[in-house]
């Protein structure tokens, strides 16, 4: 099943260049771990750093463990059965927040 690294303690952004070469922020939601392989949720900003249509993006992650000050490779998922399991994990994730939240309050 999915585990999940949660980064929410500090909201984390990075640069993706498109294939037409513009650079959009995104916010890091989380890295999921599906059948052994990280995936990192994006978020895409627009210039006032918000997102209108609550649309993410989906990335194969990974880093070099060697060198933790390296940057982290991301890689598009061309497999649509992989992609469908990263899109549960994440639905799965979301369930999780949203029951958290119901805790708290």
């Amino acid at each position: 099943m999915a585990e999940n690294k949660d980064y929410e303690d500090e909201e984390m952004t990075v640069e993706l260049e498109l294939e037409d070469g513009t650079n959009v922020n995104c916010a890091v939601i989380t890295i999921l771990t599906v059948d052994k392989k990280d995936y990192i949720v994006l978020l895409p900003l627009d210039e006032k750093g918000e997102n209108a249509d609550g649309e993410v993006w989906f990335y194969s992650y990974s880093e070099n463990p060697d060198d933790p000050n390296e940057e982290p490779e991301l890689g598009f998922i061309e497999d649509d059965e992989e992609y469908e399991k990263v899109a549960d994990a994440f639905d799965e994730y979301l369930d999780n927040c949203e029951f958290d939240e119901l805790l708290d309050e």
